[in-house]
């Protein structure tokens, strides 16, 4: 019986139940795409990350319970924490990945870990109708990046009370959708919908910060923020943007460890 190891970590959150949980399965050679994705699907999380400790760097992969993506940051935050304190020296705190994204980095700083991945600058697009009708609410901006469409609002309120349509939700050509605006209390609040990846609403999603980030730099006049994905269960992230790359830092809880058996 062929058996790896699985572990759980709550992202962008200081205890458990709260902020993204992610699988991590750390794996020496991939498996095949459908165990993975039947792995994912078992574990029935937004995204299990597998991390091949073969290559140099190592090399990770994400799945949603249906598909591969092509960037995950909460699954990434995950597999850096469990990195650092399973498989790598204690002196060592700074680890890179090969990915279908390029290469990213995960910095450890204190009790925080930060992502380093590539700006996605969005790009402004026409007005979409199925869009006001999935929400219910006529964004003042409309961007997209390269794989997420920004819907951006005026009122912190409509952010925290938007219920869309997820069947209509479906039918958008993107990976998913995110909702911001300013906020009072950070610097700005977001959402994330992706029920065409398998995801209604993901909890925190650190991805869709490459595309916030370089948004509300430009907005705000300044490169370092912190935005709070307003799901229930929330998420805090510090954002920084330095040129073509974005730091995304955040607090990590493990919640689990565990054994695969196929």
């Amino acid at each position: 019986m062929k058996t790896i190891p699985i572990f759980q970590v709550d992202a962008f959150s200081t205890q458990p139940f709260s902020g993204n949980p992610a699988a991590v399965c750390p794996v020496s050679g991939f498996l095949t795409d459908k165990e993975m994705i039947a792995i994912a699907a078992e574990n029935n999380l937004s995204e299990t990350a597998f991390v091949d400790l073969t290559t140099d760097p190592f090399f990770i992969r994400w799945f949603t319970p249906k598909l591969e993506v092509n960037l995950c940051g909460h699954a990434t935050l995950a597999a850096a924490r469990i990195l650092f304190d399973e498989y790598l020296p204690s002196e060592v705190d700074h680890v890179e990945f090969n990915s279908r994204s390029g290469t990213l980095s995960a910095i450890r700083q204190e009790r925080l870990i930060y992502l380093n991945f590539p700006t996605d600058e969005p790009k402004k697009i026409n007005e979409n109708t199925l869009i006001e009708q999935v929400l219910g609410h006529r964004p003042v901006d409309l961007l997209k990046g390269k794989d997420d469409i920004l819907a951006v609002f005026d009122d912190e309120a409509i952010i925290k009370k938007i219920t869309p349509d997820f069947e209509k939700l479906t039918q958008l050509e993107s990976r998913g959708l995110i909702i911001s605006s300013k906020s009072t209390s950070f610097d700005f609040v977001s959402r994330f919908f992706a029920p065409q990846s398998g995801i209604n609403e993901d909890p925190v999603t650190g991805s869709a910060h490459t595309v916030l980030t370089p948004y509300w730099a430009k907005r705000l006049g300044k490169d370092k923020m912190i935005g709070f994905q307003c799901s229930e269960r929330g998420g805090e992230l510090k954002c920084w943007l330095k040129k073509d790359r974005v730091m995304i830092g955040g607090s990590t809880a493990r919640y689990m460890d565990g054994t695969i058996r196929l």
